[in-house]
């Protein structure tokens, strides 16, 4: 289908952005080609305002490529985080003053729209003021039944129509639909044969490290950026491997590790990554650490061998710091397979 070269529009306090946020940028996005989104409330946010409200929604539609900007599919999108400065009005302003203010806006940035999208009854009216056709996104809330008023009331009992990066900005995990269960380690310590040994022995999925996938596609040459997007993106492959899992999900690495590559690539670490890290001890049920005793195998990705001791050694300070209790595997294949299965056995009643 062939997108008509039309710009939309979508204004939201985006106070968390959360899944009914993203169906309506994911539908707006379908049916036109290029999104302009403003985020803006007044009064707004201490502790996120609008500008961090706005760069979550960058960090959700960061793509593979990076440097081409935020988008959805093939559309790019425009976020624009508005303050007092730009004159934003205040919440309890009647509907005119709303319309007209984002008006003179958009003319200010000389951004011409051709169609607005929202989930709310003042949709029409406001299109109607900018002389541009309306499109509703589920405003009875009936595909995803949330809103910005209950997730600011109760984030943690409505963690589940939450991004886990979004997520794990405000301290919450949403629940799992089973349990997962983690394995790190050192480069070469065995954890993706272990997990598909054992995904394989319990008739259930597994989770591959997104950043080695991450790693090969870029050649070795991994930017900053690319460690916040390789978390996040870990994280949505954990959730859509959920949905195939039986019973339980095993997961090969966590944003925790993650993070600890990025210090040491970059000697720094996103926010927003240092967040995921810190929900890792509630995201997963059980973490088990792969002792690096099995025999080295450079594959031309990795580092030297001396390297893994190192390795190793800066996760167990992680695990302990966050105060993540873990179970140490060592031996073959069949022999952490066996350990892993007792452990869970004596834990989880599995």
């Amino acid at each position: 289908m062939t997108i008509p070269p039309r710009t939309g529009l979508v204004v939201g306090k985006f106070w968390p952005p959360h899944r009914g946020h993203q169906l309506l940028l994911e539908t707006a996005a379908a049916q036109v080609a290029e999104l302009v989104v403003l985020v803006y409330a007044n009064p707004d946010s201490p502790s996120h305002p609008a500008a961090v409200r706005a760069e979550w929604l960058r960090m959700l539609y960061r793509g593979d490529e990076g440097a081409a900007g935020p988008h959805i599919g093939h559309t790019p999108l425009r976020i624009f985080a508005l303050s007092a400065t730009d004159g934003v009005p205040p919440d309890a302003a009647d509907d005119h003053t709303h319309r007209e203010f984002v008006r003179q806006w958009l003319a200010r940035q000389g951004i011409r729209v051709d169609v607005i999208f929202s989930s709310e009854a003042y949709g029409p009216g406001f299109a109607q003021h900018l002389g541009v056709p309306h499109v509703t996104v589920d405003e009875s809330r009936r595909q995803v039944p949330i809103s910005g008023t209950q997730m600011r009331g109760n984030p943690s009992a409505y963690a589940p129509y939450l991004h886990p990066l979004v997520a794990a900005q405000l301290g919450v995990v949403p629940p799992a639909s089973v349990p997962r269960v983690v394995f790190l380690g050192a480069e070469s310590s065995g954890k993706s044969t272990l997990c598909a040994a054992l995904a394989e022995a319990c008739g259930t999925v597994w989770v591959p490290e997104y950043g080695r996938t991450l790693h090969e596609q870029k050649n070795g040459n991994l930017d900053y950026d690319d460690l916040l997007y390789i978390a996040r993106r870990h994280a949505e492959l954990e959730d859509e491997a959920a949905a195939q899992s039986r019973g339980v999900l095993f997961c090969d690495t966590n944003a925790a590790t993650t993070a600890l590559y990025s210090y040491y690539y970059f000697h720094r670490c996103d926010p927003a990554l240092q967040a995921m890290a810190a929900v890792c001890g509630k995201r997963y049920a059980h973490t088990f650490v792969c002792a690096p005793t099995v025999p080295f195998e450079q594959d031309g990705w990795r580092g030297p061998e001396a390297l893994r001791s190192f390795q190793h050694g800066m996760i167990l300070m992680q695990l302990d710091y966050f105060g993540i209790p873990y179970t140490l595997v060592e031996g073959t294949v069949a022999e952490r397979v066996a350990q892993v299965q007792a452990e869970l056995g004596r834990t989880a009643g599995w």
